[in-house]
């Protein structure tokens, strides 16, 4: 009965990671997603999304969400983060979860 009050969050072992956490648990890191699909995160700002082919991005932190943009538009799309030690999860504003391992 110890563990009934806790959010599921926290007994998935799921983390909320902000800011500065966020910058760190992506930046220079690969993760696979579903299906094989696959996304690099580079210093620069650029991200690199492949689900059977290239397409190039933009990633930021911003307000404590992970944000990216995909030309040719010029919208970003901004997501709450969650970590554990080997995996990233995005929630968009939905409510919608996609969860990407680490690569390395």
């Amino acid at each position: 009965m110890a563990g009934l009050g806790l959010p599921v969050i926290a007994q998935e072992g799921w983390t909320p990671a902000l800011g500065e956490e966020i910058r760190s648990a992506l930046e220079g890191r690969s993760l696979i997603y579903d299906r094989g699909a696959w996304q690099d995160f580079n210093a620069s700002g650029r991200t690199l999304y492949n689900a059977g082919r290239d397409s190039w991005g933009y990633w930021a932190v911003r307000d404590d969400r992970y944000c990216s943009m995909w030309p040719p538009s010029d919208i970003w799309a901004c997501y709450k983060v969650e970590v554990t030690s080997t995996a990233v999860r995005f929630v968009d504003p939905g409510g919608e979860i996609t969860t990407g391992n680490y690569r390395d």
